[in-house]
């Protein structure tokens, strides 16, 4: 597992963690883990596919809506970007 350490945490949020950890019954260094995770992995996080499944079916895209796109699409590759 990897190692990191905080440098120049002001006195007044080490307290803090040290306190809201010992109200939790674990040490301040599992707090940090555990805030750190739910900060960059939410449980409730969005994931981009059930986004747009969800939007497709709240304006009511049906099967036959995705077969016509798939004929009008336009299968020109894409030019690439110039720099000139």
């Amino acid at each position: 597992m990897a190692m990191m350490t905080i440098r120049n945490l002001p006195d007044e949020v080490y307290r803090a963690l040290r306190v809201r950890a010992a109200l939790r019954g674990q040490s301040a260094e599992a707090e940090v883990r555990e805030i750190l995770a739910n900060v960059v992995m939410p449980k409730a996080r969005v994931r981009m596919g059930d986004a747009i499944a969800a939007l497709g079916s709240k304006i009511g895209l049906t099967e036959e809506d995705f077969e016509i796109f798939d004929r009008v699409r336009d299968s020109t590759p894409a030019e690439p970007l110039r720099f000139e």
